[in-house]
């Protein structure tokens, strides 16, 4: 039997590692290959137990090594610290844009960006939000929202189902510390759809505001770094900078679809590099000009420095917030890596050397403060300023990959909630399932920067745009945090009102000072956070009705024990697999099925593909069955469960697996009913497997949705020309399910909503 087992987990292997490389290829579905399953379905006969537990994920180990974490943490130092890393190219010069500093203003600027560093990057996120992830994966706030939605019924798509609850990624507990507090904030949140509404709505915008980001990082760290060139001809004009920033986009968006493994690996030298270099000349910088500035550790400075010109010092913290731009990155990009990993490449060695460049900085401007607009560059010195400014192009490519790498998880995984249009996504490590590429939404962020890059050609406006996306993400990563302090971890109330008056309320300081600057470039980030919100709840508002449309329609037990075993039409050999959308009863479309078709497959299985509001399903825990109707119908439910970061398996994969699956199935279920002999159980099994060489065929529903007549008209625009348009020119479900067309049949169906 291990011999057995073995060789069919070896065969499934070869044709996951045949898709992964077709995948790449074109993106196509693979080949259908009827032949091989057929023969190596005899051989699976001794698998059927054991076959939940054959892995055709190769996602990494939960629990790391050392050397593993070590591994991952040098990777992540050039995905993730990249943005982050290259901040003090232009801090200060963001900071006092408009006028000189004193050396009383570069002290108190100082001392807020250390405490800035401290408190958002370090203590927040470092040691706080990474701690709200999603099972050990990030994702930014949609991963804050899968955790709420599997403590609370709050999911806009009611197909929950109570074996759901019993997955392990499910069962994890949380000290009861304060149990009625919970309970009642619990009930709140699902008696109310208003409340849903804003959850769901807060936690798209932010999805919306991090890949707003993930346009602007990469043109203020090109555009940043590109500027140094100018030493070499001080006549350069703006548009000769922009220029060369749009061919460095160009090469950073060309490599993109190597992968978060490559590309991080191949980066990775540079960041480290890079963070060392501004770490040995702040240092430098500190001792040669003057160190008296460390005192910026006292945070009274901070307070003086705001009292002395409030409104000067409130306008300059748009500025002092850049020094903590890609700190989503670290929750966002944590499917990437691990929480260790992050830990430890931002604790041992970003964060230091973020701390000695920014200190050598306000150095060598209390010196120079005249130098202010061109502070890194100017406080570099000139024997190290070309390889310098080398290594500094080189980050800022680097810097973008971070929101980038971002942006395609979450657009992966809003897709799996049904929150975003089908895109292609390719899985490009076999070793960490979370790192995707996704070809459509990397043409739509080059085009994107493209623009913003030749439109605004300057840092102090795209600086504008930049602060109010980087604080808006934080805000409503704050807001998501404190319910699940509140809800999930029942932290101390106590320590729930020092993050809101500590950490909280220093974020609104900042947001409504980027907020001044919302005209000269600060209005860039909320319009195509807007936009992209408009795409995405429309999407995930007519899948909601198209749900709620089904489960309206859905056929009625009677009329299915009235049509008898035959389905009211010939049965012939093969097995039908008919995908719907319902977990429980059966759909609108069987019926259009019956009504069109002359004949009907000898053994029918419903379909069902489901995402579930956490990370990963495990292999074993897959695949939920059950029996439609009686059992002399030969009809099955399979529900596939799948985390919104699992790779969804090909057709031919999936088809031994289910075979598998089912006959498992037949002889648990003889076993243990009781109500029927091992022999019967063992005949249902031979027909099972005469129908499956008999040809498997897939069975769709090919929908168009329209909008009720009685519908206002804000709602028919919506729903027959704006979903229409995305659903027409977006990936089709046919195509997502890597379904061959020649074993394909659709009948068509309408939906009204």
């Amino acid at each position: 039997m291990e011999v057995i087992a073995e060789e069919v987990s070896v065969h499934i292997d070869d044709m996951v590692s045949k898709e992964e490389e077709q995948e790449r290829e074109d993106g196509e579905g693979v080949e259908e290959a009827q032949q091989t399953v057929t023969k190596n379905l005899n051989r699976m006969d001794s698998l059927e137990l054991e076959a939940g537990k054959i892995s055709v994920m190769r996602g990494a180990s939960k629990v790391l090594s050392s050397a593993a974490v070590m591994q991952l943490a040098f990777q992540s130092i050039g995905v993730v610290y990249g943005d982050i890393g290259t901040s003090p190219l232009y801090v200060f010069a963001s900071t006092f844009s408009d006028r000189v500093p004193s050396k009383h203003d570069i002290v108190g600027a100082l001392s807020l960006i250390i405490y800035s560093l401290t408190l958002l990057p370090l203590i927040k996120y470092v040691f706080i939000v990474l701690r709200a992830n999603d099972n050990g994966e990030g994702g930014g706030t949609f991963a804050m929202y899968s955790l709420i939605c599997r403590h609370a019924k709050v999911s806009a798509i009611p197909n929950q189902q109570a074996e759901d609850n019993e997955l392990s990624a499910c069962t994890a507990k949380f000290p009861s510390k304060n149990p009625k507090r919970a309970k009642k904030i619990k009930e709140a949140l699902e008696n109310s759809s208003w409340a849903k509404t804003i959850l769901l709505s807060l936690t798209l915008f932010g999805t919306c505001m991090v890949v707003g980001d993930g346009i602007l990082t990469p043109c203020i760290s090109v555009l940043s770094a590109v500027d140094g060139i100018k030493k070499m001809d001080a006549a350069l004009s703006k548009d000769v900078v922009a220029l060369i920033s749009v061919a460095v986009l160009v090469l950073l968006f060309s490599v993109q679809r190597f992968g978060t493994d490559k590309v991080g690996y191949t980066f990775a030298p540079a960041i480290l590099f890079w963070c060392l270099f501004i770490g040995i000349i702040g240092i430098s910088n500190l001792i040669r000009h003057d160190s008296t500035v460390v005192r910026a550790f006292n945070p009274i400075y901070i307070s003086s420095y705001l009292k002395r010109n409030p409104k000067e010092a409130w306008i300059s913290l748009g500025g002092v917030v850049l020094c903590i731009t890609g700190t989503e990155a670290m929750f966002a990009d944590l499917g990437h890596f691990s929480v260790r990993a992050i830990q430890v490449a931002f604790t041992g060695l970003v964060y230091p050397c973020l701390l000695c460049a920014y200190l050598g900085q306000a150095a060598y401007l209390s010196n120079f403060p005249d130098h202010v607009a061109d502070a890194f560059y100017k406080s570099t010195p000139e024997s190290v300023y070309w390889p310098m400014f080398v290594i500094a192009v080189l980050a800022s490519i680097i810097a973008s990959q971070a929101m980038i790498s971002a942006t395609f998880a979450i657009v992966k995984q809003s897709m799996a909630l049904g929150c975003f249009p089908r895109v292609r996504v390719v899985h490009t490590s076999h070793k960490h399932g979370g790192q995707v590429y996704i070809p459509e939404i990397n043409f739509l962020l080059m085009f994107a920067c493209f623009m913003v890059t030749a439109s605004f050609r300057e840092t102090s406006k795209i600086g504008n745009a930049y602060g109010i996306a980087v604080v808006a993400v934080m805000i409503i990563t704050s807001s998501l945090l404190i319910l699940i302090m509140l809800m999930i971890w029942q932290t101390s109330v106590v320590l729930i009102a020092m993050f809101v008056l500590v950490v909280f309320s220093f974020e609104i300081l900042y947001f409504s000072s980027v907020l001044y600057k919302f005209s000269e470039g600060g209005y860039l980030p909320l319009t195509l956070a807007a936009l992209l919100f408009f795409v995405m709840y429309v999407w995930h508002y007519v899948q909601s009705k198209r749900h709620a449309f089904e489960v309206e329609q859905k056929v009625s037990a009677e009329y299915l024990s009235g049509l008898g075993s035959n389905l009211g039409v010939a049965r012939v050999p093969g097995v039908g697999l008919l995908y719907t959308e319902l977990t429980q009863g059966i759909p609108a479309i069987f019926r259009h099925f019956l009504t069109n078709l002359p004949a009907m497959h000898s053994v029918l299985v419903f379909v069902s593909v489901k995402y579930l509001p956490v990370s990963n399903v495990p292999a074993e825990e897959r695949f939920l069955l059950r029996r439609v109707g009686p059992e002399d119908h030969g009809m099955y439910r399979c529900i596939v469960r799948y985390g919104y970061r699992d790779r969804r398996v090909g057709c031919e994969v999936f088809e031994c697996l289910l075979m598998a699956q089912l006959k498992s199935f037949i002889r648990v279920e003889a076993m243990e009913g009781g109500c029927r002999e091992k022999v019967e159980a063992e005949e249902e099994i031979r027909f099972l497997e005469r129908s499956c060489a008999a040809g498997v065929v897939y069975l769709l529903g090919h929908s168009e949705v329209r909008a009720s007549k009685n519908s206002s008209l804000v709602k028919k625009v919506v729903v027959d020309y704006v979903y229409d348009f995305l659903r027409r020119n977006f990936r089709q479900g046919l195509v997502d399910l890597q379904i061959p067309n020649k074993n394909l049949m659709q009948v068509g169906m309408n939906y009204t909503v």
